[in-house]
């Protein structure tokens, strides 16, 4: 009967581990979840209830999105939506989506292909906001006054991180550059797409020699002046060294696919590449007209050296002039008095003695020479 009863026992406890692994199962996968949802809703926005003369018309709705996501959205870090509408009582007014991402980077990435689409691109009264972290997408059914724009940025501003959106923007020359062909990437998803968006496939294949392994930025923009017409790609490194490595990788590969354009150059940290241009010179002028200049700083402590006046300066001379004569005096006199005090006291025993003194004779004369006599 024991037998039996030991069988029982160790199903008992077979049962308690296993239902213990179940909720420990369950558990995580409940975490996972609202980690999942958490992580794709925006941040707690708390619309005001008025933006400028915009009056909001329901309450904070916070949307959740699990799948659906354009791969560049994915790319960029997307986290979340909210959504309000605003009306200035006429039955006018706007709907207004918050986009939240993780950095500032990621949410400028998504505004420059997000502005580019319709109805973004189509319709006049729609707009598109980016501050930091946070996209704001306008559609507007009127155009909103100028001091209810304001106030929108102001708002959005306030609710960002207030990080800054990357540098690399500013370097793309504003001359003859298309609208809404700008193109930001920090990825090789966004690196792609933009190559397609701006009819140039062919520059998908530098993405892998591109560095976004090391944290590079790439950025995109069309010009066009006249007859001459290019697509400037701006790849920018964290540092100069970087720069040059990929500066190789890029050169071979441009190469060795001659449907890629112009040559690429380094100028600091960037990569410039003029794409399909229509004349060397024009190439030249859109490089030349990159806004990009480096700069060198120097941290470490540092002295201002000022020269002293020359009075003072002259003074010191004259009196250390002085002390060395002075001690050269002394010593001269110190040394004579010694010498003759000592061969006054012991005559021939510690100067001039005989024994010791070698003269030389030239024979001019027989009488020998005494060595005392020259002293």
């Amino acid at each position: 009967m024991r037998q039996p009863q030991l069988i029982k026992r160790g199903t008992s406890v077979s049962l308690l581990v296993s239902n213990k692994v179940g909720l420990m199962r369950n558990f995580l996968f409940l975490l996972a979840s609202i980690f999942i949802t958490q992580s794709l809703r925006a941040t707690n926005v708390e619309w005001p209830a008025k933006l400028g003369k915009l009056t909001a018309e329901f309450e904070n709705r916070d949307s959740q999105v699990r799948a659906g996501l354009a791969p560049v959205t994915k790319e960029s870090g997307f986290t979340g939506l909210s959504t309000q509408t605003y009306e200035y009582g006429d039955g006018k007014g706007s709907q207004m989506i918050l986009y939240a991402y993780r950095d500032s980077s990621g949410a400028y990435q998504d505004y420059t292909f997000l502005r580019a689409q319709p109805p973004n691109a189509t319709n006049p009264a729609n707009a598109m906001l980016v501050k930091g972290n946070l996209v704001l997408w306008i559609s507007a059914n009127a155009i909103l006054l100028p001091e209810d724009r304001m106030a929108v940025a102001t708002w959005l501003q306030s609710i960002s991180d207030g990080v800054a959106s990357p540098p690399i923007a500013a370097y793309l020359p504003d001359r003859s550059r298309v609208g809404l062909t700008e193109r930001y990437a920090l990825g090789p998803v966004a690196f792609r797409q933009a190559a397609t968006e701006l009819d140039r496939p062919e520059v998908a294949g530098l993405v892998d020699v591109a560095g976004f392994d090391s944290h590079a930025e790439a950025m995109f923009a069309k010009y066009k002046s006249g007859k001459d017409e290019a697509t400037l790609l701006l790849i920018e490194y964290p540092t100069p060294q970087l720069a040059e490595l990929h500066l190789r990788h890029l050169q071979r590969a441009l190469s060795a696919d001659k449907k890629c354009g112009n040559s690429v150059e380094r100028k600091g940290s960037l990569l410039s590449i003029v794409l399909a241009p229509t004349s060397a010179e024009y190439a030249g002028k859109l490089r030349g007209a990159i806004n990009y200049e480096t700069e060198v700083t120097w941290n470490e402590p540092s002295t201002t050296a000022t020269d002293p006046p020359i009075t003072s300066t002259l003074v010191k001379i004259i009196i250390a002039t002085m002390v060395l004569m002075g001690m050269a005096f002394v010593l001269g006199i110190a040394f004579g008095g010694v010498r003759v005090i000592t061969k006054r006291l012991f005559p021939g025993k510690v100067f001039d003695r005989p024994a010791q003194m070698e003269v030389l004779q030239l024979g001019l004369s027989g009488k020998p020479i005494d060595p005392r006599d020259m002293y």
